[in-house]
C-alpha cells in the first residue's frame, strides 16, 4: 500500500464514539416520528397529517424551512465551489433577500387566502385540470430527479431507515420537528468545523489573506457577458428567480407555509428563512475559504487524496477532528441531517400532491380516512425506495451543486412563469375565444410545454458538453509545491484547465447555468403572451380577485373592489367544492 493510501486509510476510519454520535442523532429523528405517529393521539386527518392542522409555530416552521431547502447539497457543493473557484457564488444572497421581498407581498397572500393543500390547486382553479396535471406532472418529475442526488450526497444505506418512518407515520408535524433537531446539528456541525481549523491555522486573517492573495476573496464581477460563470448580475436576477421558484411556488416549501394560521406569521417565518440561508451560506462559504488556506500548498484534488471535489469537506473534517473521538460522528451526523430534512419534506409534499391531484380526482367516492392515510404513507415508502434504486445513477454524474440547478430548471422555470402568469397577468385567458390546435387548450399550457422542451434541450446539452470536457471553467490557483506525501505526478499537466468554452460550443450551451430558471420562465411566459394574442385576450374582471396579487386586484377593479372580492371568493370558493 502506497503512503498516499496509508493516509486515506487512515482518514477513513471511524472510532466508536463517532459510530455512538451518529446513531444516537438517528435514533433522535426516529424518536420524533414514533411520537406523532403513535403517542400523540391527536385526528389523524388528512388536514391533519398534510398540513399540521393549519395551527403551527413561527420558529419551528422557519427552521424547517431552512433545513429542508439546504441539503447535503450545498453542505458539500458550497465549500467546494468556493475552494475552487471564490466567492462569487455567494452573492446569491443578494438574490435570496429579493426573493424574500416579492415572495413575501406578492406570491404567499395569494395561495394563503385560497386555503388550498396543493398549490397546483391554483392552477385549476385560475385556468384548468390540464394545466394542474401539468404542474404536478413536472413537480413530481423534478423531485424524483432531486431526491436521488439528495440521498447520493451523504450515503444511501442510512438514509431510508431514519428517514421514512418519522415521515410515513408522523405527518407534517414528525417532519418539522425533525427539521428542528436536524436545523441545529447542521449549524453544530459547521461551527465545529470553522472554530477547530481557524484555531489550527492560527486565526481567521490567515485564511483571509490567503484567500485575497489567491482571489478567493473578491468583489462582485460586474460582467454582463451571460457566459461568464458567475456574475453579480447572474447571482442577483438567476438567483432571485431560481429562489423564488423554489420557495414561493413549489408545494415542497410553501406547504410549511400553508401549514401557519396567517400570512403575517408565514412572512415572518419567510424572514427567519432567509436570515438563516444567508448565515448558512457564510459559513459554508467560510469552511471553502478554511480548506484552501489549510491545503494551499498541498492541493488535495490534484494529489488524489479527495477522490472527488465533493469529498473536500469530509476529508478536511477528518484531518482535523480525527483524532477527537466523537466529533467526526458530530459531523457526519449534520450532513446525513442535512439530508434527511430535504428527503422528508420532498416525501411529505409528493404525499400531498399525488393524493390531491392524482388520486382524488379521478375516484368517485370520498376517500375514507383510513384509505387516504394509507395511500399517503405508501407514497412515501414507494417514491423513498424509487429514489433510493436512482442514486445509482447520479454516482456516475460528477459533482452536485451546478447539476442540480442545471436539471431542476428543466421544471422549475416553466413552472414559476405559468403561476406567474396566473397571479400577475389576468389578460392571459381562462377559456380561449379561438380553438387552439391538437392538446393545446390553454395558452399557459402551450407556454408551459415549449418551456419545458426548450429547458431540456438547453440544459441536457450543456450538461453533456460539461461532462464531455468540451465546457471547462478555470478553477483559483492551487499547487502541490509543498506535500509531504508521495503521489502519482504523471497527470499533473493534464490538471490545467482550458479556457471557459471551446470556439464550436453552440453559444446557448455556454450560458451560466444561473440563468436557466430565468430563461424557462421567460420563455413560458412569452410563448403564453403570444399565444394570448391567437386565442383571444380574457376579460380580467372575470378572473376570481383572490387568485390575483394584491396591486394587480386594485388595478383590475379599483372602486369596485370589495364587491368584486366578494362575487369573486363565493365563485371561486364553489368551484373548490366542486372539485
Amino acid at each position: 500500500m502506497s503512503e498516499l493510501e496509508d493516509i486515506v486509510e487512515h482518514m477513513r476510519r471511524f472510532a466508536w464514539p463517532d459510530y455512538l454520535v451518529f446513531v444516537l442523532m438517528l435514533f433522535l429523528c426516529i424518536m420524533i416520528g414514533v411520537y406523532f405517529g403513535f403517542v400523540q393521539r391527536k385526528p389523524n386527518t388528512e388536514s391533519e397529517y398534510l398540513m399540521g392542522g393549519r395551527t403551527m409555530l413561527v420558529f419551528p416552521i422557519a427552521l424547517s424551512l431552512i433545513a429542508s431547502f439546504i441539503s447535503g447539497i450545498t453542505l458539500l457543493g458550497l465549500p467546494t465551489e468556493v475552494y475552487s473557484f471564490g466567492i462569487q457564488y455567494v452573492y446569491v444572497a443578494l438574490g435570496v433577500i429579493a426573493m424574500g421581498l416579492v415572495m413575501g407581498f406578492i406570491y404567499l397572500p395569494v395561495f394563503h387566502k385560497l386555503n388550498i393543500t396543493s398549490t397546483y390547486e391554483y392552477l385549476e382553479i385560475r385556468f384548468d385540470k390540464r394545466l394542474r396535471m401539468f404542474g404536478s406532472v413536472m413537480f413530481t418529475i423534478m423531485n424524483i430527479g432531486y431526491l436521488p442526488i439528495v440521498i447520493y450526497v451523504p450515503a444511501l444505506a442510512f438514509n431510508q431507515g431514519a428517514i421514512q418512518l418519522p415521515e410515513a407515520k408522523g405527518g407534517l408535524k414528525a417532519v418539522v420537528w425533525t427539521d428542528v433537531v436536524q436545523t441545529f446539528s447542521m449549524f453544530g456541525a459547521l461551527v465545529l468545523v470553522a472554530v477547530k481549523g481557524t484555531i489550527d491555522l492560527g486565526g481567521s486573517d490567515v485564511v483571509f489573506r490567503s484567500a485575497w492573495e489567491t482571489g478567493r476573496l473578491e468583489r462582485p464581477n460586474f460582467d454582463i457577458n451571460p457566459t461568464t460563470r458567475h456574475t453579480l448580475w447572474s447571482q442577483l436576477i438567476g438567483g432571485f428567480v431560481y429562489w423564488l421558484q423554489t420557495n414561493a411556488v413549489s408545494q415542497n416549501m410553501i406547504q410549511r407555509y400553508l401549514s401557519l394560521p396567517s400570512v403575517k406569521a408565514g412572512r415572518r417565518a419567510l424572514w427567519i428563512f432567509v436570515f438563516g440561508v444567508c448565515l448558512l451560506m457564510a459559513l459554508c462559504s467560510y469552511c471553502g475559504l478554511l480548506i484552501y488556506a489549510t491545503y494551499q500548498n498541498c492541493d488535495p484534488l490534484t494529489t488524489k487524496l479527495a477522490k472527488a471535489k465533493d469529498q473536500l469537506l469530509p476529508l478536511f473534517v477528518m484531518d482535523i477532528l480525527g483524532e477527537l473521538p466523537g466529533l467526526p460522528g458530530l459531523f457526519v451526523a449534520g450532513v446525513f441531517s442535512a439530508a434527511l430534512s430535504s428527503l422528508s419534506t420532498c416525501l411529505n409534499s409528493m404525499s400531498a400532491v399525488i393524493l390531491e391531484d392524482f388520486v382524488k380526482p379521478y375516484v368517485k367516492k370520498p376517500l375514507s380516512p383510513l384509505a387516504i392515510n394509507w395511500i399517503m404513507r405508501s407514497v412515501v415508502v414507494g417514491v423513498g425506495a424509487l429514489c433510493a434504486a436512482l442514486v445509482f445513477v447520479v454516482e456516475k454524474m460528477g459533482t452536485v451543486l451546478q447539476l442540480t440547478m442545471s436539471l431542476e430548471a428543466i421544471t422549475n422555470g416553466p413552472l414559476l412563469g405559468t403561476f406567474t402568469l396566473g397571479i400577475l397577468i389576468p389578460w392571459v385567458e381562462s377559456r380561449p375565444r379561438l380553438k387552439p390546435p391538437l392538446f393545446l387548450h390553454r395558452a399557459p399550457l402551450t407556454g408551459g410545454i415549449v418551456g419545458v422542451l426548450f429547458m431540456s434541450w438547453l440544459s441536457l446539452k450543456a450538461q453533456y458538453a460539461v461532462a464531455t470536457g468540451a465546457i471547462t471553467y478555470p478553477h483559483k490557483q492551487m499547487s502541490v509545491e509543498e506535500c509531504s506525501y508521495e503521489f502519482d505526478r504523471s497527470g499533473l499537466n493534464a490538471t490545467v484547465t482550458s479556457s471557459v468554452a471551446a470556439e464550436d460550443i453552440f453559444p446557448l450551451f455556454r450560458v451560466c447555468y444561473m440563468w436557466y430558471t430565468f430563461l424557462g420562465a421567460a420563455v413560458t411566459i412569452l410563448v403564453s403572451l403570444a399565444c394570448t394574442l391567437v386565442y383571444g385576450r380574457n376579460d380580467p374582471k372575470t378572473v376570481a380577485p383572490d387568485l390575483l396579487a394584491g396591486f394587480v386586484r386594485r388595478y383590475v377593479y379599483g372602486g369596485r373592489r370589495k364587491k368584486r372580492v366578494e362575487a369573486g371568493a363565493t365563485a371561486m370558493g364553489k368551484r373548490l367544492r366542486r372539485g
